[in-house]
């Protein structure tokens, strides 16, 4: 298995050897909203919309006790930095497009985790956990993968 150091760019686009994490926060006022229930579900008609059409991490992380004013996490990672930012951009502008409450105000950040190469040892993982994982094994194109056991696809079986 070929390992690049921290920072080496791979012909993809992103850095080998490092995952980012992107994160952002989006505050919103739901300016109809009368009780908490009502703000809940405006949170999570919002929160259900993101995570479907993104496939983005996201919860209510802030404002859980207020009629009209909520805070809503978004996280996603990756190991290209301008994509992260680019799709977390594209989240915030969906809730503004949404028309169900006045974005405040967003922000995005980007955490840098630097993968060491020798990540295995330095988990202090158990004898035998430490292998190579299966994708890791075979480059050669031959298939490792098990074969089912005890699954028929024979029709007369139905």
């Amino acid at each position: 298995m070929l390992i690049m150091p921290p920072g080496v760019i791979h012909a993809a686009g992103g850095e080998v050897g490092v995952m980012i994490v992107g994160v952002a926060v989006i505050e919103i006022h739901v300016h109809d909203s009368q009780s908490l229930k009502a703000k809940r579900g405006v949170v999570r008609s919002i929160t259900g919309r993101l995570r479907n059409r993104f496939n983005v991490s996201v919860g209510e992380v802030g404002g859980q006790g207020t009629w009209q004013r909520a805070a809503i996490g978004l996280s996603m990672t990756g190991s290209d930095e301008a994509t992260l930012r680019k799709a977390l951009k594209k989240t915030v502008d969906a809730v503004e497009e949404m028309h169900l409450a006045q974005v405040l105000v967003s922000e995005i950040e980007m955490i840098r985790m630097p993968l060491s190469p020798d990540w295995k040892e330095e988990a202090g993982l158990p004898e035998g956990m430490g292998e190579e994982l299966p994708w890791e094994k075979n480059l050669g194109g031959e298939d490792v993968r098990e074969p089912l056991v005890g699954l028929s696809l024979k029709e007369d079986d139905h």
